[in-house]
């Protein structure tokens, strides 16, 4: 069983740093992530955009196509398919910031990213293949159903399937915690999901971010 699970959409920054941070805690702790999908276009188009928020309708739009290149990767490779794919994308689209095409040719980009990282670039076919739909659907639902709805992404699961599980939208960092600042960061956050009844925890004011 994971000892997380981490509801993500490629196109988003915030949870690709919220998910580098996971990353290094499990090289320290030998935790298993399970990852797994939601969409801010399917959210947000359910909420409705605004008239002048066609930037992150795009983005959006592209995180979702990246989805069901996800959801590829994980009828191929399982998880550990998941993870690659969502580590050579953010890599490539975040920190590298390569996103010539990603609202022109979206398949192009996103075959790109999967050949520098080695990875099949079969999968970067299923960019708009509606069989995967329902999937990336009913994981954004169920990611929304513990939160509530008026949250973004990340999303993650703590102690899944425990008597304990606990979820919240978050943590938004602006710099990635490594080492002990990472350990520490995690248990804290365990704590305030599985065991105190905290429902929000805010403050809106962000650092940039950075992705070192």
């Amino acid at each position: 069983m994971a000892d997380l699970e981490f509801f993500f959409d490629p196109g988003c920054p915030w949870a690709w740093a919220t998910s580098r941070w996971v990353t290094e805690v499990v090289n320290l702790r030998n935790y298993a992530v399970s990852w797994k999908f939601i969409s801010l276009s399917m959210i947000n188009t359910d909420r409705g955009y605004g008239a002048n928020d066609d930037y992150h309708k795009l983005i959006h739009n592209f995180g979702l196509a990246a989805l069901h290149v996800a959801s590829a990767a994980r009828a191929d490779a399982g998880n550990d398919g998941v993870s690659k794919f969502y580590t050579a994308f953010g890599t490539s689209f975040h920190n590298q910031k390569k996103r010539e095409g990603f609202d022109t040719d979206k398949h192009k980009l996103l075959t790109e990213i999967l050949q520098n990282a080695s990875l099949p670039t079969a999968w970067a076919d299923s960019f708009d293949d509606e069989t995967h739909t329902p999937i990336i659907r009913y994981e954004t639902d169920m990611a929304l159903s513990r939160t509530g709805k008026d949250v973004g992404t990340p999303i993650l699961t703590f102690k899944p399937g425990a008597s304990n599980e606990g979820s919240f939208f978050g943590p938004v960092i602006s710099k990635i915690p490594r080492g002990n600042d990472a350990l520490k960061l995690w248990d804290a956050i365990e704590v305030i999901a599985t065991t105190s009844g905290v429902a929000e925890l805010k403050r809106s004011l962000r650092s940039p971010l950075d992705l070192s």
